[in-house]
């Protein structure tokens, strides 16, 4: 455990190592196939063109994409113009003859929009010689609603299936496909749609990496106001029940995340537009910005294994080298790997810790507490300590130890009392290094 300290770097520093960091995700992103769902809020946005070339640089980074684009206010604003009444039911339009007119018109206006955004190519532009193909089409076969508690939702439809070869054969060949809340039946009827619905339908049937809904002011946060970065579909599905979810638009946006994440889809991601490169820093760097609900976890807490040893040592090297911890040669590590537990985010080790037991004296050294600069202001040092006192109690120990030379607050903050070299078990004291001088720390369990 060390204190982070920064120092001053130039923009061109920064930049150039945020694309060194992003490499991976480069390489993870590349042939991947993203269902993107824009908000119909956001296409009435100026943030909207820029929003448009982070979109291109996926396509031109081998990413698989397929956009669905929203038009609720769109849609609205037509309906009112036309002197039409507006009418929902369970945040769901029905949609009379005279509505779906006004629908059409919306959507066929924002769909001439997008790709106007997409064949942009001006010279010292990000989308120059770009080239983007942006392909739409009958991809979404519709049925009706019908009528359901007594309302005849007339022209209101729903996904009745993705034509995934179709899709399939277009995002082959480098085309950016776009789907719109607009889904002809079997007979050739028109149907207006949930776009929500589209995305996670599209999402599930392709079986796609990642679902994205980006939505203008779209958070996720709990009771105190602080961003949910990391749901389950269950806990989304609490959230949802909760009176604060169940307001227009958070909570379609929520249920279409929790609904493919439940069905297929690895990680669904909800992100605010309001915030600038919202879609580059969640995809780019390993802490996002948005809140994403996954069937797996994004970071997890376990034992180590051999193919850890690489990431632990990355981790523990710049504490080797200012003397915080001791160096460990890599065949040491592989030797001892099933001492240590660790963090893992994303792939990335962030933290580590071991116990190495005693078992006569009933005492075990926790050894190796390493947490990586950019998650020190965390609870993730804690936690290593709570895995490994548990691991300790399941060995029947009665107490740990460390020793450590600039750590002691920590250690003293987590229930560690000052003691003496002989404190130690007689086997470690023949060990203790007197040139270092180490202070001990002894915790009861």
């Amino acid at each position: 455990m060390t204190t982070d300290i920064e120092s001053p770097v130039s923009d061109t520093d920064d930049q150039v190592a945020w694309f060194r960091n992003s490499s991976p995700y480069i390489n993870a992103h590349r042939g991947r196939t993203f269902v993107v769902m824009i908000s119909g809020e956001v296409l009435d946005t100026p943030r909207l063109p820029a929003l448009i070339h982070d979109l291109a640089m996926l396509n031109a980074l081998g990413v698989r994409l397929v956009l669905v684009h929203g038009a609720r206010p769109q849609i609205s604003r037509r309906v009112q113009a036309a002197g039409l009444e507006s009418r929902f039911e369970n945040h769901t339009r029905i949609t009379d003859a005279a509505a779906l007119e006004e629908v059409t018109a919306a959507v066929g206006a924002l769909r001439l929009k997008l790709e106007g955004l997409f064949s942009m190519g001006l010279a010292n532009s990000p989308m120059y010689n770009a080239t983007i193909q942006l392909i739409s089409g009958n991809f979404v076969i519709a049925k009706p609603v019908g009528v359901r508690n007594g309302f005849d939702y007339q022209h209101t439809g729903e996904v009745r299936r993705i034509q995934v070869e179709a899709i399939r054969r277009q995002v082959d060949s480098g085309n950016v496909v776009l789907l719109s809340p607009l889904g002809a039946s079997p007979t050739g009827e028109l149907f207006n749609l949930n776009a929500e619905e589209v995305a996670s339908s599209a999402a599930i049937a392709l079986a796609a990496d990642k679902l994205i809904v980006l939505g203008d002011g779209l958070r996720v946060d709990d009771d105190e106001g602080r961003l949910l970065r990391e749901l389950t579909p269950q806990e989304a599905g609490r959230l949802l029940i909760q009176e604060r979810f169940s307001t227009d638009p958070v909570d379609r946006q929520l249920t279409a995340a929790c609904h493919a994440a439940s069905n297929g889809v690895a990680r669904a991601h909800l992100l605010d537009t309001c915030e600038d490169g919202a879609l580059v820093r969640e995809l780019f760097t390993r802490d996002g910005c948005g809140t994403m609900v996954t069937r797996e976890s994004y970071e997890t807490l376990r034992g180590a294994r051999i193919d850890d040893v690489g990431g632990i040592l990355e981790l523990l090297a710049p504490l080797e080298e200012d003397g915080t911890l001791v160096r460990r040669s890599r065949e040491l590590l592989e030797n001892e790997i099933h001492r240590f537990a660790l963090i893992e985010r994303d792939g990335m080790v962030i933290g580590c810790a071991a116990l190495y037991p005693f078992p006569d004296d009933r005492i075990g050294e926790l050894a190796c507490v390493a947490v990586h600069p950019h998650y020190r202001n965390s609870e993730r040092g804690l936690q290593l300590l709570r895995y490994l006192e548990r691991r300790a109690r399941e060995q029947s120990l009665q107490k740990l130890f460390v020793l450590t030379t600039r750590t002691a607050h920590w250690f003293r903050e987590q229930g560690f009392e000052p003691a003496g070299v002989d404190a130690l078990p007689a086997q470690r004291q023949a060990l203790y290094n007197w040139q270092r001088n180490s202070k001990v720390f002894v915790k009861s369990l």
